[in-house]
Formats: structure tokens, C-alpha cells, sequence
């Protein structure tokens, strides 16, 4: 029996400007899995390897984006016990719960080699090069998790580098590579909806999770970051720490009329930066003089991505992919967003 659309042509009387029947047939029926395959099919000696990886990094954010929305009924919010993390911060239960998710899905694919976690002290080595493991994947597993208590916006951070042939395994040296070298990058966000944004190097795509098929599907392609927004996203409370010149980018800011929008999950506001523009901005503190934010699996894939969209992302007056990291956990100042207003920025930057 043909689908009945008389329901939906009674909304083009309502908004004669639209077309309503044709959406339901447009992108949402392009699944990230069948995306990627496509994406493939573009380059002959394409093997495969980011079909089966980015799989499993679906697969592992639908399972932390499901444990995100019963975490209160679960009882799984809140401290892990007195376990802190490699950089000495309190660790969630969710921190915990994602980051064993993650290393299990992505553990079981052949072509990874190593899987690195900011909960980690050392890689994960899962085989050598001479056994398959060509890729490496490092990731955040639950960035912003200490917001979970007040049901803000937390997200999976996550990069892709090709491990070279020389390295005989995946160990830390196999993977400090500069984020320029990343073949893949992304993050996940878990919000009002869960949110998949991925690019291969080849632009910027946007993915929402579809609860009722289970499968993140297409909603927007070649995703541009929308230069000349006016708006600034910093945590203020610090502004006695930070360094003379960003207090005078904030004063000028302030004069010039911007807005301040700042939720305090990185992943969150990454991606309204991403999607409405203006810069956001992690510097240095008089506590913290080589910033938070850890290079390998915070930086350099956020880079990545907004790079790909048309914008700027840099450290120190210098271009963030270009950065060669020196320890795993390596930590960065962060100024991204349209390429615009992070030229705004560096005006003030001292040398």
C-alpha cells in the first residue's frame, strides 16, 4: 500500500514556500556508515580501514550517548572514588565507563595499532605494524564530564593518525606526530540531540544519532564556519590570570559590542563556534603557564575541524597543526574559531 503524503501536503498550503515532501527523502536517509563507504569509492586504493574504525567509534559513542542519558537513573554520576586521572583531576564515573566503551569497541579492529586516552597514562598498544596495526586513535572519551551532574552538553573527542612503517609498535613515540598529520577527526556531542562531526580532510560533515533507527545519519555537509560574528567564548572568571594580551583583546572586545556565550564544555562550545562562528579561547594562566587543554587529543583534532570549515586555529601565535607535540599528554593554550576574528586576536598577541 503506497505511504500516505495528503498530511504533509496540507503544510504547503500553510507555508506555500516550502516543500516539505522531497526532505523527507533528502539526506537523513545517508547513514555515516554508508557516507563513508561512498567517501571511499572516490579513491581506488581505498581499503577500507576508515569504514571499519569509524564504525566502531560510532558504535562506541551510541553506547557512552545512551550511558549519558540514563546516568542519573543508573546512578553513575559523580566522582570515581578517590581515582584521579594521569594529569591529577578527579575522575568521573563516566570518564571511567566511556573510556573502557571506547578501548572495547575500537580494541577489536585489526588495522588499529594503538589506541591513546587522555585517562591513560600510556598508549594502548594493541599490535605492531607487522601485524595490521596501521592506525591510531586518540581520543578524549568524556570531555566536560564534571558538567554532568547539571545535564550540559559533554562530548568524545577523537583523532586518527596513520602509523608509519618504521615503528615496530605503536608506543608513545609512534605517536607524537604533528596534528597536520591526522588522516581523520572529530567529536561527538551528547546534548538535545547526540551530534557526530567528523572530517576525513576533505570538509566537515555533520551527523545526528536517529534513536529510532539507531544510526547517526547526514544532516549537513561542508559545514563553513560563518566568519564576522561577534561573539567571544572564554571562561572570564580567570581574566586577572591571563596574560596582558588577552586582557586587552577582552577590553577591546567589550568596546567593540561582542557577546560572550560560554558553557564550559569544550565540545559544546566548539560547536556553536562551528556552526555560528565568532573564536573561542583557552590561553594560559599564571597557574597554568602551557595551558589546559591537552595537544594530541584536544588541539589538534578541534583544529582539524575547524580548519576544514574555513577557520583558524593557533597557540602562541603559531598554527596548532603545526605544533610537533614532545610528551603524550602535552598540554596547549587553544585560540580557534572563523579565521577572522582569530586575526582580531592575534592583533594583541605579543610576539
Amino acid at each position: 500500500m503506497p505511504y500516505d503524503l495528503s498530511r504533509y501536503r496540507g503544510l504547503q498550503n500553510i507555508m506555500p514556500d516550502t516543500n516539505p515532501i522531497p526532505e523527507l527523502a533528502g539526506d537523513n536517509l545517508t547513514s555515516l556508515q554508508s557516507h563513508i563507504l561512498a567517501e571511499e569509492r572516490r579513491y581506488p586504493g581505498a581499503t577500507g580501514d576508515f569504514s571499519w574504525i569509524l564504525s566502531a567509534i560510532a558504535l562506541a559513542t551510541k553506547t557512552i550517548a545512551n550511558k549519558v542519558r540514563r546516568a542519573r537513573i543508573d546512578d553513575v554520576l559523580g566522582d570515581f572514588g578517590d581515582n584521579r586521572n594521569v594529569h591529577e583531576e578527579q575522575q568521573q564515573k563516566l570518564d571511567v565507563i566511556a573510556n573502557e566503551i571506547i578501548k572495547a569497541c575500537l580494541g577489536a579492529r585489526a588495522n588499529i595499532g594503538a589506541l591513546v586516552s587522555e585517562e591513560d597514562e600510556e598508549p594502548t598498544v594493541l599490535r605492531t605494524h607487522a601485524d595490521g596495526g596501521r592506525y591510531a586513535v586518540l581520543f578524549d572519551p568524556l570531555d566536560g564530564s564534571s558538567n554532568l551532574d547539571f545535564s550540559v552538553g559533554v562530548g568524545t573527542i577523537f583523532s586518527i593518525i596513520r602509523l608509519e612503517d618504521g615503528h615496530a609498535t605503536g608506543g608513545e613515540q609512534a605517536v607524537l606526530r604533528k596534528g597536520a598529520r591526522q588522516v581523520a577527526a572529530g567529536y561527538v556531542l551528547y546534548g538535545s540531540s547526540t551530534v557526530f562531526v567528523l572530517t576525513t580532510g576533505n570538509g566537515v560533515d555533520m551527523f545526528v544519532l536517529d534513536q529510532s533507527i539507531g544510526a547517526y545519519v547526514l544532516v549537513k555537509s561542508k559545514l563553513k564556519i560563518p566568519d564576522g560574528t561577534k561573539i567571544y567564548s572564554i571562561n572570564e572568571a580567570y581574566t586577572q590570570r591571563f596574560p596582558q594580551d588577552i586582557r586587552e583583546y577582552l577590553a577591546w572586545a567589550h568596546e567593540t559590542n561582542y557577546t560572550s556565550r560560554y558553557i564550559g564544555s569544550m565540545v559544546a562550545d566548539v560547536h556553536r563556534t562551528l556552526l555560528k562562528g565568532g573564536v573561542f579561547l583557552y590561553p594560559p594562566t599564571n597557574d597554568r603557564a602551557e595551558g589546559k587543554l591537552r595537544l594530541l587529543y584536544e588541539a589538534n583534532p578541534m583544529a582539524m575541524v575547524i580548519e576544514e570549515a574555513g577557520g583558524r586555529a593557533i597557540a602562541r601565535g603559531r598554527r596548532i597543526l603545526d605544533i610537533v607535540p614532545e610528551s603524550l599528554h602535552q598540554r596547549t593554550p587553544v585560540i580557534l574559531g572563523g579565521a577572522e576574528e582569530v586575526d582580531h586576536v592575534e592583533r594583541f598577541l605579543n610576539p
